[in-house]
């Protein structure tokens, strides 16, 4: 089979919005070439072992296998990064909290940050490398996520980075000028879950109680008593949230209270500043 021949008939057996994209990636890692080169060379033959695994890993696409898990990787901000489903797989949009954290502490000196339920560490690693001149946290309930965030956090090299075990705020000690989340916002009877890639993720890190809103509102609660004045807190939340989430963010005190689109248009960040 040559890559041309790859590309064409495992386009025609996936079915999916990113069919063309998920084959380019599978016969990128497999070759260990870039994308350009599958045009650049479109009558290389695979070897037997390559269209092997190929074929293998396009089985696994074709029941719905997100491409992340094949692979064990996806990239993030600047950064790649080791995935499991015993976690999230990160999306382009959470790169949007990054971003707003980024203008946040932008006048910052020596900010203590901390990511709370951080999965595979995106957000607190991107940070991290981004303000080496920071004291940032990560935590997260699940000890076997601690451990995958913490085999990122050494790939990207991040010494300014610490993770720990807590449940939310159970475990957490001290103040922070920014605090971060991106938890689970699905509501339990969401139709989405049945469909797509989130049928392979944890639902644990997917969906919350209270049509999603539970986790939100333990975050938002027990945030006043880690926050210095003056500090932001700052959410991801579903595309539908952010009235609500901008409405608990007031009722526990804090100002300055605002969303921001990601790149869909629908409002997926909402932040507010706590005076104390």
């Amino acid at each position: 089979m040559t890559i041309a021949e790859a590309l064409q008939r495992a386009q025609q057996l996936i079915h999916s919005d990113s069919a063309k994209l998920d084959v380019e990636l599978m016969l990128v890692e497999i070759l260990g070439r870039d994308r350009s080169y599958l045009y650049a060379w479109p009558d290389r033959q695979l070897t037997s072992e390559q269209q092997q695994l190929f074929d293998a890993w396009l089985r696994r696409r074709e029941a719905g296998e997100p491409v992340a898990h094949i692979l064990g990787h996806r990239g993030f901000w600047t950064l790649e990064l080791e995935v499991s489903p015993a976690t999230l797989i990160p999306r382009p949009d959470t790169e949007l909290l990054v971003e707003v954290a980024l203008e946040l502490s932008a006048d910052m000196d020596s900010p203590r940050i901390i990511d709370l339920g951080t999965g595979t560490g995106a957000i607190a690693i991107a940070l991290a490398c981004e303000l080496p001149h920071a004291e940032v946290v990560a935590t997260d309930f699940v000890d076997e996520v601690v451990a995958l965030a913490e085999r990122n956090r050494q790939r990207a090299g991040c010494n300014s980075l610490a993770l720990m075990r807590s449940d939310w705020w159970s475990e957490v000690n001290g103040h922070f000028h920014l605090v971060l989340s991106n938890p689970p916002y699905i509501a339990e009877d969401d139709p989405h879950l049945s469909v797509g890639d989130v049928r392979f993720e944890p639902r644990s890190a997917l969906v919350a109680a209270d049509a999603g809103l539970a986790d939100l509102r333990r975050i938002i609660s027990g945030a006043p008593e880690h926050i210095f004045p003056g500090g932001w807190l700052l959410l991801e939340h579903g595309w539908s949230q952010g009235e609500a989430v901008r409405e608990l963010l007031t009722s526990h005190g804090f100002a300055d209270v605002f969303s921001r689109r990601d790149y869909g248009g629908h409002e997926r960040i909402s932040g507010g500043r706590w005076h104390g």
